[in-house]
């Protein structure tokens, strides 16, 4: 996919209406390698040059999400893609397996989550 300010504007709308169904902050959403690499190195840490390689990242610990929109196909990758890494903001505990898979298709399908506070 080409970013432009409609997409943008269109990624950073679903990235509100999907944190709000999970029950989460609404995170910093950074869409191209070139936003990744101008944000400073202890946010990016370990992911910093190889999250080119993925349809996208979380940052859990910034509440930050990477939506690598050149490597994303069409819009049913992009929005799997927004939830998927939305489900890792919202269920920060689970790693990727059969639960983690569930818990992205019910995302996908409009399931609602009750609100996640993260321990101090």
């Amino acid at each position: 996919m080409r970013l432009d300010q409609d997409l943008r504007f269109t990624i950073l709308e679903k990235v509100g209406v999907y944190s709000t169904r999970f029950g989460i902050a609404e995170p910093k959403a950074v869409l191209s390698t070139r936003e990744v690499l101008d944000l400073p190195k202890e946010i990016t840490q370990g992911r910093r040059t190889s999250a080119y390689k993925y349809l996208g990242v979380s940052y859990l610990q910034h509440n930050l999400v990477f939506i690598n929109v050149k490597k994303i196909p069409d819009d049913k990758t992009l929005e799997n893609t927004i939830v998927h890494e939305l489900i890792h903001l919202r269920f920060p505990y689970l790693s990727h397996g059969r639960r983690f898979n569930r818990l992205v298709r019910q995302g996908l399908a409009g399931k609602n989550f009750k609100p996640y506070k993260k321990r101090a």
